[in-house]
C-alpha cells in the first residue's frame, strides 16, 4: 500500500512538472495595479503585447484600482500560484507594512522583471500663477490652503514626494486623493486641483502640448526632454538627501510559482524589453529601462523598501515602525 501510494504521489508530481514545462496552455491574466492612462498602465500595456508573442498566449489586461494598489496585490495573491495571474504594478507596496495596508510587500513575491523607473515632477495647471517650485512654495505661504494638491493616496509617489518637500518646507494646503496619476492629471486639466506630484512619463505628451505647465524636476539635474525646467535641488538643496528616486514599474507572481513558468515569464519580459518600440516610448516618455530580474531585482527592490519606508516613517504617517520588519535604515 506504501510503495503505490508514493508511486502516486510521485506521479502527480511527474505530470504536475510536465504541465508546467508545456506553460503556458490559456490565457495569462495581467492585473494592473492603478488606473486606465497613468503611467504603470501606459508601461504594462506597452510591453504585453511583445510578451504575448514570446510566450504565444494572450494577456487579458485588467485596472483594479483601490487602497493604493493594495486591493490588487491582494487579489493575486489570493489565486492559484500557477502563474496564470501577474501583479502590474508600481512601488507602492514596498511601503505596505510600514503603512499597515498589508502584511505583504514585493519582497514577499516573486519578481519577474523590474522594467523601468520614472523621474517624478511637479506639474500644475496651465493658468496657474505660479511657473516655477519657488514661485509655488511663495504662492502657498502666502494663500495657507488654497493649492489643492492632487494625490493617489499614503504610500503612492504623491505622498512620498510630499513627504521629500515638507522635509524641507513648511506648507499649508489641501490634498485631494485619486485613484491613479491619470484621473489625476485629469482632474488638474479640469481645474479640480491646481498641482500634481506626477511621474515625467505620464505628463510630458499634456506638457508638449501645453495643456498643464511643469514647476519643477524631482531630481538633481535637468531632463533633457524639459529643457530649462530646474531641477528641485536649485530652489530646496536638502532634496539632494533623497535623490535620485523616482517610482518603478514591475511585474510579481505569488510566492509558489513553479519554477519552469518564472522562468519562462522572466525570459518573454525581459526579451519583449528590448523591443525597439517599448525602448523607444520609455525615452520619448522619460522613463530608464532597468530589466532586471532574480538576485538583481530582488536587491533594488530591499533597497528601494528601505530608502522609502523609512521615508515615510520619518515623515510622520506609518503606522508601524520599519524596525518591526527588519528592514534596515539606509
Amino acid at each position: 500500500m506504501k510503495k503505490r501510494l508514493l508511486s502516486t504521489v510521485a506521479g502527480i508530481a511527474l505530470m504536475s512538472g510536465a504541465a508546467f514545462a508545456d506553460y503556458p496552455t490559456k490565457d495569462i491574466q495581467g492585473i494592473i495595479q492603478w488606473g486606465a492612462g497613468g503611467s504603470t498602465d501606459t508601461v504594462m500595456r506597452s510591453i504585453s503585447p511583445h510578451v504575448e508573442k514570446e510566450l504565444g498566449t494572450d494577456i487579458i489586461l485588467t485596472n483594479k484600482t483601490g487602497g493604493v494598489g493594495a486591493i490588487a496585490l491582494k487579489y493575486v495573491n489570493a489565486k492559484k500560484p500557477d502563474g496564470y495571474t501577474l501583479l502590474m504594478g508600481a512601488e507602492n507596496p514596498q511601503m505596505y507594512k510600514v503603512l499597515g495596508l498589508s502584511d505583504t510587500d514585493y519582497n514577499d513575491m516573486v519578481a519577474i522583471n523590474i522594467l523601468a523607473r520614472g523621474t517624478p515632477i511637479f506639474v500644475a495647471q496651465k493658468d496657474a500663477p505660479y511657473n516655477n517650485m519657488q514661485e509655488l512654495i511663495d504662492y502657498a505661504k502666502a494663500n495657507p490652503g488654497k493649492v489643492k494638491f492632487g494625490s493617489t493616496g499614503k504610500g503612492g509617489l504623491t505622498s512620498i514626494v510630499m513627504a521629500m518637500l515638507e522635509s524641507q518646507v513648511d506648507l499649508d494646503y489641501t490634498s485631494i486623493p485619486y485613484n491613479g496619476d491619470g484621473p489625476a492629471l485629469t482632474a488638474l486639466q479640469g481645474g479640480a486641483i491646481d498641482v500634481m506630484p506626477s511621474v515625467l512619463g505620464a505628463t510630458v505628451e499634456h506638457l508638449k502640448a501645453g495643456r498643464m505647465k511643469a514647476l519643477g524636476v524631482v531630481d538633481v539635474e535637468e531632463s533633457k526632454l524639459l529643457p530649462g525646467v530646474a531641477p528641485i535641488t536649485d530652489t530646496l538643496p536638502g532634496m539632494k538627501a533623497y535623490l535620485p528616486w523616482g517610482p518603478f514599474f514591475g511585474v510579481f507572481v505569488k510566492k509558489g510559482t513553479p519554477e519552469d513558468a518564472v522562468e519562462k515569464l522572466q525570459a518573454a519580459f525581459h526579451k519583449a524589453a528590448f523591443s525597439p518600440d517599448f525602448i523607444d516610448l520609455m525615452e520619448k516618455r522619460g522613463f530608464t529601462i532597468l530589466n532586471v530580474s532574480g538576485e538583481e531585482a530582488d536587491m533594488f527592490l530591499s533597497g528601494y523598501r528601505s530608502t522609502s519606508s523609512w521615508l515615510v516613517h520619518e515623515a510622520g504617517f506609518s503606522k508601524r515602525s520599519p524596525e518591526e520588519f527588519n528592514i534596515p535604515k539606509p
